[in-house]
């Protein structure tokens, strides 16, 4: 007897075959979007909303694209969620862990297509992917003894990350700002205190670290333009209360002269609230909500430098670096926790005027300012930064180097064959392929750069049968170089992420047999 639907009217399932084919095919073409833009020369995607003002962005960083895509196809979703795993825990390798788990589901396929059971695929995968990460752990250096082997690793680790985004053609000076940065940081991996403001004009090389913190607002009038050994208030209150505001108070009064004391009872309060602000002997306040005039005034007279507006992580991030803390009662002066700073002064970026703190309590924190063209050029620069600043600051913290350019994946792959040499059953399949997933990141690199990827990497892989090899894809020159010599250098940290996570996200798409969607709600008819 045939069995009724279980499901909904518009509920749809694909059972088996098809449930897995559609896996696939979402996974595949997800990660054929976005291997182009892998390797040093790797091409740029512009994304462009639908909605209002419809906005472009430019970008090469594989979260970035993938954050912004609608997909309806599961097993895309997957991959997208892992790219966002990756550049939220180490910055970098986000387009390297989509083409990874791409490449070990296109392998798949075919192992499946030879009546090869997916939990037989995934035991395979699971051993290769071990094999491969001890193959990486017992070639990884660690130079964190040794302060300036380990500083000019951090900056030729810099140099690529940066090398296949919009600041290569700078990388040097870039690869240095970013160690600077990070090196200020002294171990800790918050990247808050370090601030990127972007200023368009001028071009990328004008870009500068700053050793204090640059708050993106002006000094109001007749205030100090320059304080020396600031006391600096910082404040979540509000100041604009010395008016009656007509649309949101409802007074009652019999004669105007009433409205008029009712004003002087408001004055006299603001009056009163910013003696007490003034009691705390401080030179500088910040607040983060508007100051009216009157008050303004009365910090003028009493030579303070009153600064509104300041937005919330600009606060945040002031009290963090001036050592103070933030404020919103003036009754007990003593428990409250000033900042301090050197210098207090206004500086002129491009076309703006900025307030400059300079020798502040917190030396870690520094402010970044990137100059560039347009806007778009701005975005993509300071994702490219951002990136290097997170690969840095994890590698501060786990000091172990790889070094770069597809010798890592040359080295698992050439581990993860012997594997699969020494396996009996269909394991030793699934083993295989796996190494062909990982070779295939070479190959994509050198594709990307025009060159005969086929030639090269067999060019590789002879060259990893010696000992102790350092060979990998040279783009520049287009052949097999030296990477050690090139200084092109990898964060271990990024390399076992993407390993790890690629390997995961493609076992759980093989597991799949049957994809259900449900029936959209409808809309009962309130008629």
């Amino acid at each position: 007897m045939a069995i009724e639907n279980i499901f909904k009217d518009d509920a749809s399932e694909e059972k088996g075959e098809r449930a897995r084919m559609a896996s696939f095919v979402g996974a595949i073409a997800i990660t054929d979007l976005v291997k182009t833009t892998l390797g040093p020369k790797g091409m740029d995607k512009i994304l462009q909303s639908t909605g209002r003002g419809h906005n472009v962005t430019v970008t090469n960083d594989g979260a970035t694209i993938l954050k912004s895509l609608h997909i309806d196809n599961p097993a895309a979703k997957v991959l997208i969620d892992i790219s966002k795993v990756q550049d939220d825990e180490v910055g970098d390798g986000t387009t390297s862990v989509v083409v990874l788990a791409g490449e070990l589901l296109r392998e798949a396929e075919k192992l499946v297509a030879t009546k090869i059971h997916p939990m037989t695929i995934i035991s395979g995968y699971r051993m290769a992917a071990e094999c491969a990460r001890n193959a990486l752990l017992q070639r990884v250096v660690d130079n964190k003894e040794n302060a300036e082997k380990f500083k000019s690793d951090l900056m030729k680790i810099a140099m690529t990350t940066l090398s296949s985004k919009i600041l290569s053609q700078d990388k040097e000076h870039f690869g240095q700002l970013a160690v600077d940065a990070v090196m200020r940081l002294k171990g800790s991996t918050n990247l808050e205190a370090i601030q990127i403001i972007k200023k368009p004009g001028g071009s990328l090389k004008d870009s500068f670290l700053d050793e204090g913190f640059i708050l993106d607002k002006k000094i109001g009038l007749g205030q100090p333009k320059r304080i020396e050994n600031a006391k600096i208030l910082v404040a979540n209150t509000a100041m604009d209360t010395d008016k009656v505001k007509i649309y949101g108070a409802r007074v009652r009064v019999d004669s105007m002269s009433k409205v008029a004391e009712i004003e002087g009872a408001e004055k006299e309060k603001m009056r009163e609230k910013v003696q007490k602000i003034i009691a705390h002997g401080i030179n500088c306040f910040v607040n983060r909500q508007l100051i009216y005039n009157f008050p303004e005034e009365l910090f003028a007279d009493a030579g303070i430098l009153a600064i509104e507006h300041a937005d919330f992580d600009g606060i945040e991030r002031l009290a963090l670096v001036t050592g103070g803390e933030i404020a919103s009662t003036f009754d007990n002066p003593e428990s409250v926790k000033l900042g301090h700073c050197k210098l207090i002064e206004e500086i002129m970026i491009g076309e703006d005027k900025l307030i400059h703190f300079s020798g502040v309590e917190m030396g870690q924190a520094c402010t970044i300012v990137l100059r560039g063209a347009s806007h778009h050029v701005l975005d993509e620069a300071e994702r490219s930064l951002h990136d290097a600043l997170c690969v840095l600051s994890q590698t501060v913290n786990d000091t172990r180097v790889l070094l770069g350019g597809g010798w890592p994946e040359m080295v698992m792959a050439k581990e993860v064959d012997e594997l699969a040499r020494k396996t009996p059953g269909k394991k030793s399949h699934a083993i295989e392929a796996f190494s062909r997933a990982l070779v295939a990141i070479p190959t994509i690199i050198a594709d990307n750069a025009g060159l005969d990827s086929a030639d090269l990497v067999a060019q590789l892989r002879a060259e990893h049968h010696k000992e102790g090899c350092n060979a990998g894809i040279d783009v520049i020159s287009g052949s097999v170089g030296d990477m050690a010599e090139l200084g092109i250098s990898e964060s271990f940290k990024v390399k076992q992420a993407v390993l790890l996570s690629a390997t995961e996200a493609s076992e759980m798409i093989l597991r799949v047999d049957e994809i259900i969607t449900c029936a959209p709600r409808r809309r009962e008819d309130r008629m």
